[in-house]
């Protein structure tokens, strides 16, 4: 029977691609194990590639099979391989643990409302929260969040969010005189896309999230290569005319390499005030469907309620104005379905993954 001894000798032979040195000398065998038909090998190696790996494999079965007639089980651990990212590396944000894009194919589906009620739920569950209004044309976060009436304060070259309920807040328009349109070009878009996030001092946060505008288009983009996007969720409605249009966007965060956290299917039935009764008279559950093709999931649906419009229009999201009800309760289960979504990107090479705090969840 072969011993450890000459087993080592053939590894001495196994010389790591890329380097001079064989695997023994950098100490990447960890455990070799002898039985009588068997012999298994233990490394830990410091490259994710799959052609680093392959190769070793290849080499040591060279290698070790002049000792006999034995079994060969390599075992090699690497890091994970890191996600392609919509930056490519980039983050002007380095202190924000995580970016989540909340975006629509087309604009009447509640994306506004689901963004700061997915933000406020993530704040009442612990977590650091921000929240950016880039929606351009149309920034309803400010009258929302009940923030209308406030102007952010000016750091010398940089501007101080606001706060209101436990989120940090910023939008376009906080910035500019109360109904004043924004007939911008694309490079005046990405522009003040590229400002928002640069001249706002968010701090540490574990979570900003993003309201985008409806479509496809330079504010997605220059968000996308301005920051590492942690994950995207899609906002639509059960009618097939949204369903059309939400695929495009669900196609622009695969084109983007931006991880997919789910859909919220908005104004997913009626719940009447007076009974508490659900009506379907949109339709429901037809987003299924959408989220099966991109390999996704429903993260919830939110049925048309009376409070949660008045809590929009006066200031006080559904999250707040009524905790208890059923919609606050779905937006506080898509919220930590979404976080969950955020934990597996990291675990699976995210941009992130270092700065995860334990505190958080």
């Amino acid at each position: 029977m072969i011993n450890k001894t000459q087993i080592e000798e053939k590894l001495v032979q196994v010389i790591y691609p890329g380097f001079k040195k064989n695997i023994m000398d950098f100490d990447f065998v960890k455990e070799i194990s002898i039985s009588a038909d068997k012999i298994s090998l233990e490394l830990d190696i410091p490259s994710s590639a799959p052609t680093i790996e392959q190769k070793l494999r290849i080499e040591i079965q060279k290698r070790l099979s002049f000792l006999g007639n034995y079994e060969i089980e390599v075992n090699i651990k690497k890091p994970k391989l890191p996600r392609e990212t919509s930056s490519h590396g980039k983050n002007v944000l380095p202190t924000v643990h995580n970016f989540v894009m909340v975006s629509s194919g087309k604009g009447g589906v509640g994306k506004s409302t689901t963004t700061v009620n997915i933000a406020i739920a993530l704040a009442q569950q612990g977590k650091r929260v921000g929240l950016l209004d880039a929606d351009i044309y149309g920034p309803n976060i400010p009258r929302m969040m009940g923030i209308e009436d406030q102007q952010p304060i000016f750091l010398g070259k940089t501007i101080k969010p606001i706060m209101a309920h436990d989120i940090k807040v910023m939008s376009i328009g906080s910035l500019v005189e109360r109904g004043a349109s924004l007939i911008w070009k694309g490079a005046m878009v990405t522009q003040a896309i590229e400002q928002l996030l640069e001249d706002i001092e968010w701090g540490d946060l574990d979570v900003l999230l993003f309201d985008m505008p409806p479509g496809t288009g330079d504010a997605q983009l220059a968000l996308a290569q301005s920051l590492p996007v942690t994950a995207g969720i899609c906002v639509t409605t059960p009618q097939k005319v949204a369903l059309d249009d939400t695929v495009r966007s669900m196609d622009m965060f695969t084109q983007l390499h931006i991880p997919i956290a789910g859909i919220v299917e908005n104004m997913s039935g009626f719940i009447c005030p007076e009974t508490g009764k659900e009506y379907n008279i949109f339709g429901k559950g037809t987003t299924q469907p959408l989220a099966d093709a991109y390999s996704t999931e429903i993260l919830g649906e939110i049925p048309i309620e009376p409070a949660i419009r008045e809590g929009g229009d006066n200031g006080l999201p559904i999250t707040v104005l009524a905790p208890e009800c059923e919609t606050s309760k779905r937006y506080q289960e898509i919220s930590k379905k979404l976080w969950q979504s955020i934990l597996k990107v990291n675990e699976e090479g995210g941009v992130s993954n270092d700065k995860i705090q334990p505190s958080v969840f």
